[in-house]
């Protein structure tokens, strides 16, 4: 049986699209959660937080957090950033995979498609049955992305 994929983003942006596209060209099915219009629960980012570290989850890069205040910018802490997330889904990095209950985070800023690759072997292996089991096996899906 497959495990359940989530991959979790804000619809309109767009890595996420590239990101979307990268699963459907591959026949993974996946539910899509968009944090940005339906919330994300505070469980569920301090689960990220302690699997990746909240430094990796927080999108220091993007407008969301560039526009801060120096106050709320500075001595962040698990707990801040957190809260900062909850309040501004936008400033949690995406696209986040969640693979039968095991998170996967984009490791660096390469964009869309790409950024998937950069989940680690464990995680392409996963997604890679998550296809196999969907549909007949894909010689694409197994080739590193380009």
């Amino acid at each position: 049986m497959a495990k359940a994929v989530t991959i979790y983003g804000i619809k309109n942006c767009d890595t996420m699209k590239k990101a979307r596209a990268w699963l459907d060209q591959r026949g993974v099915a996946y539910a899509f959660h968009d944090y940005k219009s339906a919330g994300v629960e505070r469980g569920t980012l301090e689960r990220w937080a302690r699997e990746t570290g909240w430094e990796t989850l927080l999108n220091r890069a993007g407008t969301t957090f560039r526009k801060l205040a120096d106050r709320d910018k500075e001595g962040l802490t698990e707990k801040k950033a957190i809260a900062l997330m909850l309040a501004q889904p936008s400033m949690i990095k995406r696209p986040v995979l969640d693979i039968g209950g095991k998170s996967r985070f984009r490791s660096s800023h390469h964009c869309g498609a790409r950024s998937l690759a950069n989940f680690g072997i464990e995680g392409h292996q996963q997604l890679n049955a998550c296809a196999r089991e969907r549909s007949a096996p894909r010689a694409a899906w197994a080739a590193p992305l380009r």
